[in-house]
C-alpha cells in the first residue's frame, strides 16, 4: 500500500490536545452546566500543558533535527531512496543518449513502531495542596521522556550504520560502508583521543565524499566537560584562533574538524547487550559495549513520525469519578539505518 508524506524533512504532525472520557453529558442528569465549566476552565490549562510538554521534548531532543525526517499519514511504512555514485562519459557524435539502464539504487523501508507513551494520573487533593505547579511539572517530565525514547532510538540505529556494509555494490562501487574508530581502551574520556578521533572522522567523511555540511558528533556529557577542560592546551590552542570553549562556565565548544558537537545521556555509551522491547517493530538492539560516541552526517538515518508529540487528557466525568486526571503524552515513530557511509561509531576497546 503506498505511503502518503510530506516532503518538509524534519517535520511531524502538529500538537494536539485531546480530551478523554468526555461522555455521560446527556441533559437531565443535572451535570450540563457543570461540566460545561470544568471543561471551558481546563480548555485553556490544557493548551498551557500542551506547550510545556512540547517545549520540554524540543529542548531536550537532539537527534531530531540531524538525520532524515518524514511525516506519515496513511500506512505502516515509508520508503526511502538513495543512490550510488554515477560516472560520466564522452558523448560521440551522431550517438543516441540512452542513459542507464540500471542506475546504483537502493531502497530502505522504516515500519512504524507502535504507540510511545508517557502518562501520570494528578490527584486533585495533591494539586491543591502543593506549593508548585504540579501539572507544568508532569508535563515538562512527560515531554523529556518522549524525548529521552526519540534520541535512544536514533542513537542506537546510528551507531549499527556505522557496522553495516553498503547496500549498494553496483559499478561503479562497491559503495563505502559505516566505520569504526578505536580510541584504544581506556581512553573513552580522554581529551587528545578524542580531538585525534575527530579528525581521523573527518578524513573519512571526505574520502567517502560525504557533505561536509550537517556533520554532528554526539558524545557523553563527561567526554564533553573533558574536551573543554583542555581548550588552553595544545589540544584546543586559542593561538590558533580558536575561541571555543569556557572553563568558567563549561559550555561554547560548538565543533571540531567541521563537526558540531552535541553532548547526550542517551547515547548507547558503553551500554552492553540492548535487546529488543515489545513494541518495537525496528531493530534497535545490539552490543554496545564498547561504543563510546557517533559522528555522522543526516543521511546515516531516517525517521518516520505519524503521531505526535500530543497530549491527551481526561475530561470532566472522569475527574468526577476519581477526583483527578490523567495526563497523556504520546508518539508514535520509527527510525532505522539509511546510508552507512555517512556513519561514524567512536569505541574504546583493545
Amino acid at each position: 500500500m503506498a505511503a502518503s508524506w510530506s516532503p518538509n524533512p524534519g517535520t511531524a504532525p502538529d500538537a494536539t490536545i485531546t480530551a478523554l472520557g468526555n461522555i455521560n453529558k446527556t441533559p437531565g442528569l443535572g451535570l450540563t452546566d457543570s461540566i460545561t465549566d470544568y471543561n471551558s476552565k481546563y480548555a485553556t490549562y490544557l493548551k498551557l500543558f500542551s506547550g510545556e510538554m512540547i517545549k520540554a521534548y524540543e529542548s531536550a531532543c537532539i537527534a531530531k533535527d540531524t538525520v532524515q525526517n518524514r511525516s506519515l499519514t496513511n500506512g505502516r511504512s515509508l520508503q526511502f531512496i538513495y543512490t550510488g555514485r554515477m560516472t560520466a562519459e564522452y558523448h560521440q557524435p551522431g550517438e543516441p543518449i540512452l542513459g542507464s539502464s540500471n542506475p546504483p539504487v537502493a531502497e530502505k523501508t522504516v515500519v512504524m513502531d507502535d504507540l510511545l507513551i508517557s502518562s501520570a494520573f494528578v490527584y486533585s487533593l495533591d494539586e491543591t495542596l502543593a506549593h508548585y505547579s504540579l501539572r507544568s511539572e508532569i508535563s515538562n517530565k512527560i515531554g523529556y521522556a518522549l524525548a529521552e525514547a526519540y534520541d535512544k532510538k536514533i542513537f542506537r540505529v546510528i551507531t549499527k550504520a556505522a557496522r553495516q556494509a553498503h547496500p549498494i555494490t553496483a559499478a561503479p562501487g562497491p559503495e563505502p560502508g559505516g566505520s569504526v574508530i578505536n580510541l584504544g581502551a581506556g581512553n573513552e574520556f580522554d581529551a587528545q583521543s578524542l580531538v585525534d578521533g575527530f579528525f581521523e572522522a573527518a578524513s573519512i567523511l571526505d574520502e567517502k565524499n560525504v557533505p561536509k555540511a550537517g556533520r554532528h558528533a554526539v558524545l557523553s556529557p563527561r567526554q564533553y566537560y573533558a574536551l573543554i577542560s583542555q581548550v588552553d592546551t595544545n589540544i584546543l590552542n586559542r593561538r590558533f584562533g580558536n575561541d571555543q570553549g569556557s572553563m568558567n562556565t563549561g559550555e561554547g565548544l560548538y565543533e571540531i574538524a567541521g563537526i558540531t558537537i552535541k553532548r547526550s545521556n542517551n547515547l548507547p555509551f558503553m551500554a552492553g547487550t540492548v535487546t529488543r522491547e515489545q513494541g518495537e517493530n525496528n531493530d534497535y538492539s545490539g552490543d554496545f559495549s564498547s561504543s563510546c560516541g557517533l559522528i555522522y552526517a543526516r543521511d546515516a538515518a531516517a525517521v518516520v513520525t505519524s503521531i505526535g508529540p500530543q497530549v491527551q487528557t481526561t475530561g470532566s466525568d472522569v475527574h468526577t469519578m476519581y477526583q483527578g486526571d490523567i495526563i497523556v503524552g504520546r508518539m508514535a515513530m520509527g527510525a532505522d539505518w539509511l546510508n552507512p557511509a555517512a556513519a561514524i561509531e567512536l569505541q574504546a576497546t583493545t
